[in-house]
């Protein structure tokens, strides 16, 4: 694919949605959708007028994205147009709402789902993706959920381990920035500590201190995403850090290991290293094999398949990734990663390209656009 076509149409498409009506910032979004699409669609079908298709294509992105926000607006305007609630007791019930919402007339998974949507205020397709499930099997789900308790009396709460795993998807989803809960996670696991003393609490409140220590260097200025290998390690947290690693090493002392402080333990070794290039990749691979043991997760598997790359090379890399279901979210973009690491730009850049159309949100999009568009550069010369 000429990428140096790409480059030299994108202001002129830019320009035509821009007169049609769209706003700059908008038409701008629309137009780095349709790139990708080409990315993925024109090495096999090569368009006769290659403006007039990304004209076409990007149009439908901004129609698609002006639809969404206008329904967003309308559901914004009738929540403003409710009465104003009366006065609300001072006391903060929210940690009580998670056990209640975790009750033991509900399946895990169930009382998982209901209390991200009921409590967290995630959206049934942000709790899809969190849990690896289509959306319209999440929304049934959560519709069973609610059928289920809806003639139950909420006098017996759910267990530690349900509401730990609520609050963990809650914070991934904060820490990702499509909702910004991450702090109010870790204000409720603390809570959470205070009152109860378990290993499995302490390794959580570990390991959310340890990832949110690192925030404000996982974007640049412009919001593009930067990876952990690449980020400005001056600007991490340090007494965070810290914290993190004193309550991960407590927890750990008490040896009744759980996924958690083995998840803390292997962001503490990356949190520990004073460069990308001095992790301790060996440890961090044996962590994942307990991590395995406890949870025989396949996004652990996907993970190890890129910590078995780092400490033993890519085509170890590759080796583990081959064992992991390929239609796991971000398998194309390890695979990518592994095979450029490997030296096969050609195959990294096309899988970038793949991935980019599967990412779930649009910084990761445009950041795995970029390291396409990067690669398809080298192999051209320029």
């Amino acid at each position: 694919m000429d990428e140096a076509l790409l480059r030299s149409l994108t202001p002129s498409v830019l320009a035509v949605l821009v007169r049609r009506g769209a706003d700059f910032a908008a038409a701008e979004d629309a137009v780095q959708d349709a790139l990708v699409e080409a990315l993925r669609v024109w090495p096999a079908d090569p368009p006769r007028d290659a403006k007039g298709w990304l004209v076409t294509v990007a149009w439908r992105k901004f129609l698609d994205q002006a639809r969404s926000e206008a329904a967003r607006r309308r559901r914004e305007d009738r929540v403003e147009e409710e009465p104003t609630p009366g006065p609300a007791p001072a006391v903060d019930d929210t940690l009580q709402l998670y056990f209640l919402c975790a009750h033991p007339s509900l399946t895990p998974s169930s009382a998982v789902a209901l209390t991200l949507r009921a409590v967290g205020g995630l959206t049934t397709r942000q709790i899809a993706q969190a849990c690896l499930v289509p959306e319209a099997t999440m929304a049934q789900r959560i519709s069973r959920a609610k059928r289920t308790v809806s003639d139950v009396r909420f006098d017996q709460p759910g267990d530690v381990a349900t509401v730990l795993r609520v609050l963990y998807l809650i914070f991934n989803e904060g820490y990702s920035g499509d909702v910004d809960l991450a702090a109010e996670a870790i204000r409720l696991t603390r809570q959470l500590a205070a009152v109860i003393d378990h290993p499995e609490v302490a390794g959580l409140l570990a390991l959310m201190l340890i990832h949110h220590a690192r925030r404000a260097a996982r974007t640049a200025p412009d919001g593009s995403l930067v990876p952990l290998a690449e980020q400005d390690r001056g600007r991490w947290d340090t007494g965070s850090i810290a914290e993190g690693i004193g309550i991960l090493q407590t927890a750990l002392a008490r040896d009744r290991l759980g996924e958690f402080q083995a998840q803390a333990a292997i962001a503490a070794l990356h949190a520990d290293a004073p460069t990308a290039e001095e992790t301790d990749w060996v440890q961090i691979v044996e962590w994942y094999d307990e991590l395995t043991r406890l949870t025989d997760s396949p996004v652990v598997r996907l993970n190890r398949a890129v910590a078995v790359g780092e400490a033993d090379g890519p085509r170890a890399g590759l080796a583990a990734l081959a064992a992991v279901d390929g239609t796991l979210p971000r398998h194309t973009a390890v695979a990518a990663y592994l095979h450029e690491r490997d030296g096969n730009l050609e195959t990294a850049a096309r899988l970038y390209a793949e991935a980019a159309q599967q990412a779930p949100n649009l910084p990761e999009r445009h950041h795995l656009t970029r390291q396409a568009a990067r690669l398809n550069a080298r192999r051209n010369g320029r």
